[in-house]
């Protein structure tokens, strides 16, 4: 007879590092229900989150071969539940789970078509690239529909009709983010999130340049793609490179460690087609720490600062555009920062109480239990053993 199922939940992801904000803060709630949980993802181990039964790791695959190691980590997933991060695990846990009588959860956080054209390299080989991952997006969303449970991040996140569909959004898990700080005597901004040129890194480098009396912490992995231009930038001007701080991918509980102090979160994503409909966790986080947000206006950011009165928005553009017009904020508030702190007080004041928050967890979480407690058949003969519970590379 196959081996019962040794965990509650897997977490399984051959597209997020384990030190990711999301799978962390569904893994807390995960463990805070009573739930026992593994998690195969990307990174090191020591990223992930607290509290697991098992976690193991491998390193990050180029796209063509992240279904392969889906395929990898899901057989060797040992939950009665597998919740997947990412088309290919999806795709891939779909077979387990329809061969071993698993429950599945997809957990869809982006729009992958619309993401599809934002990324370069969808266009490569005359857009071979782009119209191969369009079927595994087709495919993936499939699955998605018919999972026993489909997790969106926000209404407008396909698939938008499922057997089973719950929303979670983007916002913060009670208690992993600081509380509200002063504002530290000389003008500090923060960013934390992917750095990208999409996301706004070389238009923060080109207000950070024409803001000498600013620093700025980032914290976040630096897209390959963008990394040696950043570095060219920061090597071609010292005393900005004096004034930014990379501080790298760190995992949820350390990468808000430098808000506390902040005068400002900076949120200045490129006008594209997933951008424009989204409405990015760092932005509620933000606002969790008492920062007012400075963000390109965007539809989804614009209205949650207009009604909140918590920021600033700046025109979308070029990097050299929307550079200019944070730098001319930025030094308005280095030399009067009253306006500034009128925004801080409509940012604290617009934080989001931890029992509303609460309240998108416990749905999640218990949802997921619910899963969790139906009788699951046992393996059938020849099911892999569970795995050994030291990281792999």
């Amino acid at each position: 007879m196959g081996r019962a199922p040794a965990v509650d939940v897997s977490v399984v992801t051959s597209g997020h590092d384990v030190a990711d904000a999301r799978l962390h803060r569904q893994v807390t709630a995960l463990l805070h229900r009573g739930l026992s949980v593994e998690v195969l993802g990307l990174g090191r181990a020591s990223d992930a989150p607290l509290g697991l039964d098992h976690v193991q790791v491998w390193a990050r695959r180029s796209p063509l071969r992240r279904a392969g190691l889906a395929a990898r980590m899901t057989a060797g997933a040992q939950g009665r539940v597998l919740v997947t991060l990412d088309p290919d695990s999806a795709l891939a846990g779909a077979a387990v789970a329809a061969a071993r009588g698993r429950r599945l959860v997809v957990d869809a956080h982006e729009d992958y078509s619309a993401l599809l054209r934002d990324r370069p390299w969808a266009r490569r080989w005359h857009g071979l690239s782009g119209d191969l991952a369009r079927v595994l997006v087709r495919g993936y969303l499939q699955v998605a529909r018919g999972a026993a449970l489909t997790v969106v991040a926000d209404d407008d996140v396909p698939p938008l009709r499922a057997r089973n569909r719950l929303v979670l959004p983007n916002v913060p898990y009670p208690g992993m983010l600081p509380p509200h700080a002063e504002p530290d005597a000389s003008p500090r901004a923060v960013y934390v999130g992917d750095v990208r040129s999409s996301r706004g890194l070389f238009a923060m480098l080109d207000a950070l340049t024409a803001a000498p009396a600013w620093r700025c912490d980032v914290v976040g992995p630096v897209a390959l793609a963008d990394a040696d231009e950043l570095a060219r930038r920061l090597f071609a001007d010292p005393d900005l490179a004096s004034r930014v701080t990379f501080h790298g991918r760190r995992p949820p509980l350390r990468s808000w460690a430098e808000a506390p102090g902040a005068w400002c979160g900076l949120l200045l994503l490129a006008d594209t087609p997933a951008f424009r409909r989204a409405v990015p966790s760092k932005l509620h986080e933000y606002l969790a720490c008492g920062l007012p947000v400075v963000s390109t206006d965007l539809p989804r950011q614009s209205a949650v600062l207009k009604a909140s009165g918590a920021g600033a928005l700046v025109p979308v553009g070029d990097d050299t555009t929307v550079g200019a017009a944070v730098a001319d904020l930025l030094n308005a508030w280095a030399a009067c920062p009253a306006p500034l702190l009128e925004l801080r007080a409509h940012a604290r004041a617009a934080s989001v109480g931890d029992e509303e928050l609460h309240g998108h967890y416990d749905r999640f979480a218990d949802a997921v239990a619910r899963l969790a407690a139906t009788p699951t058949p046992p393996s059938p003969p020849g099911a892999r053993p569970r795995t050994h519970t030291e990281p792999t590379g």
